[in-house]
């Protein structure tokens, strides 16, 4: 590894902005679901968005590179862009700590003009792998020289299928234009474009409890009078009364629990 590279800024430059956009959206978005957070937080940090955010300081034109791949346009490369970003963002996190670069970070990507489209296809490829064949899939890539610059070839798989094949000037892109051709042939063009949604759940209708009738007695016939019920009393009798049997008393003092007369 050449001493004039950033690779190592590139890495703790990475690893501070997951951070920071996991942090941000957990403190701003308190009713967002976990894929929902996820999803966000994906287009806050995937190539595009960094590579526009790199092109604001102009870092393209700071960027260290061969002969070849400069007259290639390797300073408006999107994943160079993207790389430089992280870096310098790993840079600040190293001189001035952790929430100068938040801020930093953040401040940049509030002024972005319009919003970053998501193009992480490759997130979106595994969840439908995931729900369809009940794995996650994998990328075969090689990289080939043509021309003056490097160009990539990707197979990605799910199983021993092969889904789709992409192309692009580095590995990310043609993993990335992989997940695209596979996510056409699986879902179609327009569902390819936009982020799958979990179908809606219908809501089942409630059957409605038929009213209550209140019980009521037999009518009686027009016109009859109406007996009432006679309920005879019990006839008190005075000879048939039982007489209460004398008490025995005992000549002699007796024990309480066994009746026979003490000593």
């Amino acid at each position: 590894m050449s001493p004039r590279d950033n690779e190592r800024l590139e890495y703790l430059g990475d690893a501070v902005l997951q951070l920071i956009t996991a942090e941000y959206l957990y403190k701003h978005h308190p009713g967002a679901a976990e894929g929902e957070l996820t999803q966000t937080r994906s287009a806050m940090v995937n190539t595009n968005t960094l590579a526009q955010l790199a092109e604001q300081l102009d870092l393209g034109s700071y960027l260290y590179l061969g002969k070849g791949i400069a007259k290639g346009g390797g300073r408006s490369l999107k994943s160079l862009l993207a790389n430089a970003f992280e870096a310098v963002l790993g840079a600040v996190f190293l001189d001035a700590g952790y929430d100068a670069a938040y801020h930093y970070y953040l401040n940049r990507y509030r002024a972005l003009e319009s919003p970053v489209r998501d193009e992480n296809f490759k997130g979106r490829l595994q969840q439908v792998a995931q729900e369809r064949f009940g794995t996650t899939p994998f990328y075969d890539s090689e990289g080939a020289r043509v021309g003056a610059h490097r160009e990539y070839t990707s197979v990605v798989f799910a199983g021993a299928e092969p889904l789709g094949t992409g192309h692009g000037a580095s590995k990310q892109e043609a993993e990335q234009d992989a997940a695209r051709v596979a996510l056409q042939s699986l879902l179609g063009t327009a569902a390819a474009s936009a982020p799958a949604k979990p179908p809606a759940k219908t809501p089942r209708p409630r059957a409605r409890r038929a009213p209550r009738t209140p019980r009521t007695a037999p009518a009686a016939e027009a016109g009859a009078p109406t007996v009432a019920e006679v309920i005879p009393l019990p006839q008190h009798h005075p000879d048939t009364e039982r007489e209460p049997e004398p008490e025995v008393v005992h000549s002699q003092p007796r024990s309480r629990q066994f009746g026979e007369p003490l000593e």
